[in-house]
């Protein structure tokens, strides 16, 4: 039997590298050499609990970690077309019938190996240029649901943006919507350091809402705009919540003008300190954004193109050698912005 390493979730707030059986592809199956991987709050989530629930018992089950992967292609099946040994890849981790990878699927792609079964370029696939830097390349998925984001707010070249978070997401969809043409748009953190890279990726102006009156500052930017009320807003036509914080929702209920819109990709937090009757003094429309259901392998070429602008979001590349290390990072609020793994040279 050929093993390979693979992280799983272990004793609550703990990975384990286990050896595991090398899969083999069957014939409608490709075999990637994963060679980065990045992490995220998903996979912190599941290592704070110590694994998935099992059943009503609150057991918990060991998962196999990893759904941002980037790597080459080794091995394929006879009836797979379209691809051959040596391409440079991504993944849709929801593309594979064996469940999720990474989030309580069968396989994840923390490991030396993943094995994509029923290989199809465009569904689980897509296959990207050698100028591209696997890590730059294991964005890919992180980048999707900013895209998703970016196209749920359904931002036109002369609306008025005001991203708040200054994480992968935030950034991700701040350079989505200047690709996309968007005027301007504000980046709102507490964290200079976020608020420095958020310039560097084109944000036309910074908010450190540690310090800054948001409504005040918005209104000298986008100008000044009333609510149904009459009461003075700022003009800013669209709030994007990339951070998951109460506050940033009420901030975007207390600097809403009349019809603005709001669009939620962050993980919200249960919350009695949000005035939802608020809303209503704005007409204030709320959209959610979940993942990424058409946006996965439609970033791709983009990402790829603008490469040198997107590898601004990492903040640290790990070696697999160090994985444990590279998940302490992950797990340490404010030790790191995006952390991914490397595999090999």
């Amino acid at each position: 039997m050929t093993t390979m390493r693979s992280v799983h979730t272990g004793a609550q707030n703990e990975i384990d590298v286990v050896a595991v059986e090398r899969p083999t592809p069957g014939p409608k199956d490709a075999l990637v050499r994963i060679r980065a991987c990045g992490i995220c709050g998903t996979d912190t989530f599941f290592l704070h609990l110590g694994g998935t629930p099992l059943g009503a018992d609150g057991s918990m089950r060991a998962l196999p970690l990893g759904h941002e992967p980037a790597g080459e292609i080794v091995e394929i099946g006879a009836e797979v077309g379209g691809l051959k040994v040596g391409d440079r890849v991504v993944v849709n981790p929801q593309g594979v019938p064996s469940g999720i990878i990474g989030c309580g699927g069968a396989h994840g792609a923390m490991s030396e190996y993943l094995l994509v079964e029923e290989a199809e370029i465009g569904r689980n696939l897509a296959v990207f240029p050698g100028h591209v830097p696997f890590d730059v390349a294991a964005l890919n998925e992180p980048m999707a649901v900013a895209r998703h984001c970016v196209n749920r707010s359904e931002a036109g070249p002369a609306d008025k943006v005001v991203v708040f978070g200054a994480g992968p997401i935030g950034l991700g969809a701040t350079i989505w919507l200047k690709l996309r043409g968007v005027e301007h748009v504000v980046v709102a953190d507490v964290l200079p350091e976020r608020l420095e890279t958020a310039l560097a990726v084109g944000a036309d102006a910074v908010i450190n809402s540690a310090e800054e009156n948001v409504t005040e500052r918005l209104t000298e930017l986008h100008g000044p705009a009333a609510n149904a009320l009459g009461q003075a807003r700022a003009g800013t036509d669209i709030y994007i919540d990339a951070a998951g914080a109460p506050a940033v929702f009420q901030a975007t209920v207390d600097s809403a003008k009349w019809g603005a819109k709001m669009v939620m990709v962050a993980v919200q937090k249960k919350s009695d300190a949000i005035d939802l009757g608020g809303m209503l003094r704005s007409e204030l429309t709320l959209i959610a954004s979940q993942g990424y259901p058409t946006e996965i392998f439609e970033v791709t070429a983009e990402l790829a193109e603008h490469h040198e602008r997107f590898a601004r979001l990492i903040s640290h590349r790990v070696p697999f050698d160090e994985v444990e290390r590279a998940f302490g990072l992950a797990m340490t609020p404010g030790a790191a912005e995006k952390v991914v793994v490397t595999f090999g040279s």
